[in-house]
This record gives C-alpha cells, sequence and structure tokens, in this order.
C-alpha cells in the first residue's frame, strides 16, 4: 500500500482512514488512534478533566478533539475508557480524579451463571452510555466530514472479566465451555446495542476491544470461543470494526485475519514484520508505539523509530499501541504524525 501513496489524490483525513480500513491505497498513511489519547496535558488545554470527561457528553467531545486540534491525528476517538458498558450495567465504580483510570471493581462482581445476564431497560439511557452517544453527535456536528469519527463497543470476553470477576470468568472458561457459550452469546447482544447506537450518532468506525490477551489466554481459546462470533459481530455492526487485544497475539492474529474485521490494533509485544506476515494482508493492521518505555519514558526520536518501522513494514494506520498513559508527554504524540509526514516526504523525494 504505502508504494502506490504518490499515485492518490490528496485525500481528507475521513477518507484517508476509511480507505485504509479498506485496506485501499491511501495518499499517506493515517495517524488514527482507536483507543485513548487523552492526557493530563491536554485535560489542562481544553479544561476537560477526569472523571468528569468520561461521563459528560460535552467535556467529552471537548477532550477528544484534541487529537486533531492539538495532536494533528485523521480521527477522534472519545471513549476514554473501557468501562461505560459496565457502569450503565450496573457494576460498581471506582471514579478517579483526573490522573487516573476508573475502574471496575471486579471484585464485586454483579454474576455468577449466564442466567443472570441481564440489559437493563435504558441501557442507552444511563448517563455513562448516553454521555458516549451525545459526544459523539457533538462531534460530527464539529468536524463533519472532515475526520474519521471512531466509537467503542466492548466485547464480550472483556465484558466477562468486568461483570463475573476477572478469575471467575476464566475458570469458567476452563471448567465449562458449554456455559462459557452461553455467557458469551448472551453478552454480545450488549456489544451489538451499544455499537449499533453509536453508528447512529455518527461514528465511522468502532473499536472492538475483547481481552482476550495473551498473558492469560491462549490463540486455541480464541479460536474455540471468539473466532465465530467475531465473525457473527462484523456481520451485525455495519461500520468497520477494529478488535484491539493487548498483549503477545501474534499466535492468533491469523484467526483473527479470518474474521472479516477491519482492522487489528496490535500490541508492541509483536513485531511490525512478523505481524504483516501472520494477518498475510487479510486484515489492516493498526500500531503499534509502544506506550509505557517509548511514549511515556523516552523521547521523539525513540518514537520516531517505532513509527518508521511501522511504515517500512507496510502496516496501515499509525497509532499508539493501546490507550496511552495519562502522563504521556504531548511532545511525544506530535512526533508520530511529523514521523509519518516526513517518510512520506522522502519517499515521494527519491521516487
Amino acid at each position: 500500500m504505502n508504494e502506490s501513496t504518490a499515485a492518490v489524490p490528496r485525500m481528507t483525513s475521513r477518507e484517508r482512514v476509511l480507505a485504509a480500513l479498506r485496506r485501499e491505497p491511501v495518499d499517506r498513511t493515517p495517524v488514527s488512534n482507536p483507543t485513548s489519547v487523552a492526557t493530563v496535558e491536554l485535560m489542562d488545554l481544553v479544561d476537560a478533566y477526569f472523571p468528569d470527561a468520561n461521563r459528560e457528553a460535552e467535556l467529552m467531545a471537548r477532550l477528544a478533539a484534541t487529537g486533531r486540534t492539538e495532536l494533528g491525528f485523521d480521527s477522534v476517538m472519545p471513549v476514554f475508557s473501557i468501562i461505560q458498558e459496565s457502569s450503565a450495567l450496573g457494576c460498581k465504580m471506582q471514579w478517579e480524579q483526573k490522573d487516573n483510570w476508573p475502574t471496575v471493581k471486579m471484585r464485586e462482581p454483579i454474576w455468577e451463571e449466564p442466567e443472570d445476564i441481564n440489559i437493563p431497560d435504558g441501557f442507552l439511557e444511563h448517563p455513562d452510555t448516553r454521555c458516549v452517544l451525545d459526544a459523539i453527535r457533538i462531534l460530527r456536528r464539529e468536524f463533519g466530514d472532515e475526520v474519521a469519527i471512531i466509537g467503542k463497543t466492548m466485547g464480550p470476553w472483556t465484558l466477562g472479566y468486568h461483570c463475573f470477576g476477572v478469575e471467575p470468568f476464566l475458570l469458567m472458561s476452563y471448567d465449562d465451555e458449554t456455559k462459557t457459550k452461553d455467557a458469551l452469546d448472551r453478552m454480545k447482544e450488549i456489544s451489538v446495542l451499544f455499537g449499533v447506537a453509536q453508528i447512529e450518532a455518527g461514528a465511522d468506525a468502532l473499536t472492538f476491544p475483547d481481552h482476550a490477551t495473551g498473558d492469560l489466554v491462549s490463540g486455541d481459546y480464541y479460536y474455540r470461543y471468539l473466532k465465530e462470533l467475531h465473525v457473527e459481530m462484523v456481520e451485525r455492526i455495519p461500520v468497520p470494526l477494529i478488535l484491539h487485544i493487548c498483549g503477545r497475539t501474534v499466535d492468533r492474529m491469523g484467526f483473527i485475519a479470518d474474521t472479516g474485521m477491519a482492522a487489528f490494533h496490535y500490541d508492541s509485544k509483536n513485531k511490525p514484520e512478523e505481524s504483516m506476515e501472520a494477518v498475510r494482508g487479510d486484515i489492516a493492521l493498526v500500531g503499534n508505539v509502544n506506550n509505557p518505555e517509548t511514549l511515556f519514558s523516552k523521547g521523539p526520536e525513540e518514537v520516531r523509530q517505532e513509527v518508521l518501522a511501522n511504515l517500512e513494514a507496510g502496516v496501515q494506520m499509525v497509532a499508539p499501541e493501546c490507550a496511552i498513559p495519562l502522563q504521556t508527554p504531548i511532545e511525544n504524540l506530535l512526533e508520530i504524525p511529523k514521523a509519518v509526514d516526513d517518510w512520506h516526504a522522502g519517499r515521494a523525494s527519491a521516487a
């Protein structure tokens, strides 16, 4: 794809992102954030702070917009946390201050059996889901067709961790495959409900985090429990889906590439070259600039080298590997689009 960019007419950011998700030629590689790029510095710039920016639509949209207005990314993504649905389902929450993430109190699960799974009446009207829908509407009015707006709906494996507790849910998956699949089938309806509502609000694509991470479950687990379920999600949610799974996942990338997902947002524990080989061109890759070491702890030159590694490998969209640390320096984030622009300019001048 990167070799063909010189012949492509100039695109808007939205056109660029959507073309990359279709694995079509683009004028340059998009810089797109499927997960959060919110930082304390950005909160200070626009006076929109956690926890309120996770719960109030106007503040959520204002902070999300900085991904474009301050960082120059090709997309905006207003769902900073992974807990909006879980809060609306009735999980007990720990709402933190501006320098920390809100979390689910997973030691206080709300479900024990698949039969306990229930989508409350008015789920989409709960303040912690409604604010996402309203923020997407605000961003669509603000940016029109200029940038891609990416929403987020959590996958059922992640919801299982939140609502059953990590250890009980994993033990269920070890002990009783039938019960686990029943639970996943029930929880997937939450993913679809919230995802479709975000599309109706104006989202162009959705991140689909489903945390069957490499440090907790194997590639065989992904195949057994999630591959066909993810195929169904692609069929039922009518926009490009960007699957997100943290950790070392090259052992399941071949399975992921067969799901029909538009893209896989991949972790820096996987090298760009091996990841491109594993997906065989059947799915776009998004990533994979390291968060805790490079973006948080190092400087722009180290960020640039990781961006270049992705570009040289042909990765379709460049982004941080996951939601970035809230204390990440803005200068490191600004280096991502700068490195992309410089790489493409160098290719053009050499042609």
